[in-house]
C-alpha cells in the first residue's frame, strides 16, 4: 500500500488517521491524530518529525503498545542472511527480559539496521544505561522504524533517507593506475563467516555496483578479501615467482546503517594501505 502526501494534507483527520494507522502499526493512533493536526506538510521528512514529536508527548501510550525485538524480528529482517544462532536467540531473550525488569519498557530495535551480534551489544549497553537514557534510545529507534515505514509507503518531496552503500576502489601506485581486474569477496563477519557478494574491479579499479546498497547496512563486521596476486602477476615481471602480497583481508565495521563506506585500498607487490573514502 503507498499513498502520496499531497492525499495526506489534503484528507480530513480521520482519513488521515485511518491511512498511515495500517502503515505504522502499532503506533497509537492517537499519536497519529496529534501529528494530523501539524498538517499540511512540506515534505515526508516534516511528517516524520511531526509524528515523533507525538509520539514523545505520549511517550507512555506508545510504550505501552510496542512489542519487544525478538529473534524472529532479527531473523525475518536478514532477508536470506544469516539469522541469530540458538544461543544468540536465548541472550536476546535473557535480556530482553532484564530490560523490561529494570526499565518497564519494551526493548526497540529496528532490526533491519543490525545483524544478531550488533543487536545483542546494544542490548548489553541499553542495560547499563539510566531510564531516561533508555527511553530516548527506544524512542530513536521507533524514529528509524517510522522513517522506514514513511520512506516505503508515502510517495512525496523530501524523503527521508534510510539506504546506505558500501563501495571500494583499488589503486595500483606501482603502476601508477587503477587496479582493474582484481577479484574481491565481501563477507558479513557474524556468527560465522558469510560470503555477500564476489566482483571483479572494473578499468576505473572500482565495482561496477556497489558492494551493498538499496537498503540500511546491517550494523556489524565485515572483510573484503582482495586478490592481488593474480593482478600483479599479469604486471610486473620480478613478481612472478613468490609475491610477498597474495589475497589481502580487511576487516572492519559498519555503525552508520545509513552512511556510505567506501572502503579505498593502495597497494603494490609489497605494500599495502586502506582508508575510509568517501
Amino acid at each position: 500500500m503507498s499513498v502520496t502526501l499531497d492525499a495526506l494534507n489534503a484528507a480530513d483527520r480521520a482519513a488521515f488517521v485511518t491511512a498511515l494507522a495500517g502503515l505504522l502499526a502499532p503506533l497509537p493512533e492517537a499519536a497519529i491524530d496529534a501529528a494530523a493536526a501539524q498538517r499540511p506538510f512540506a515534505s515526508v521528512t516534516t511528517l516524520h518529525e511531526a509524528l515523533m514529536r507525538a509520539a514523545a508527548a505520549d511517550a507512555p501510550a506508545v510504550f505501552g503498545v510496542l512489542p519487544d525485538l525478538s529473534a524472529s524480528d532479527l531473523r525475518d529482517a536478514s532477508a536470506g542472511e544469516s539469522g541469530p544462532t540458538p544461543e544468540q536467540a536465548a541472550t536476546l531473550a535473557r535480556g530482553v527480559a532484564a530490560h523490561r525488569a529494570r526499565f518497564g519498557l519494551p526493548f526497540v530495535l529496528c532490526a533491519t539496521r543490525h545483524d544478531p551480534a550488533s543487536a545483542l551489544a546494544r542490548l548489553t549497553a541499553r542495560l547499563a544505561d539510566d531510564p531516561a537514557a533508555a527511553q530516548a534510545a527506544a524512542l530513536a529507534e521507533l524514529g528509524h522504524l517510522l522513517r522506514q515505514r514513511l520512506a516505503a509507503s508515502v510517495d512525496g518531496p523530501g524523503l527521508p533517507g534510510v539506504n546506505g552503500r558500501l563501495s571500494t576502489h583499488v589503486l595500483d601506485t606501482h603502476g601508477g593506475r587503477p587496479a582493474a581486474g582484481v577479484a574481491l569477496r565481501l563477507y558479513a563477519l557474524g556468527a560465522g563467516r558469510r560470503l555477500v557478494t564476489a566482483t571483479t574491479t572494473n578499468r576505473d579499479g572500482r565495482t561496477d555496483a556497489p558492494l551493498l546498497s538499496g537498503a540500511p547496512l546491517r550494523a556489524g563486521r565485515y572483510e573484503i578479501e582482495f586478490d592481488l596476486g593474480p593482478y600483479f602477476r599479469d604486471r610486473v615481471p620480478e613478481t612472478v615467482g613468490n609475491l610477498f602480497l597474495e589475497t589481502v583481508p580487511l576487516r572492519f565495521g559498519i555503525d552508520e546503517p545509513e552512511g556510505h563506506y567506501h572502503v579505498a585500498l593502495i597497494a603494490t607487490p609489497w605494500s599495502y594501505t586502506c582508508y575510509r573514502g568517501s
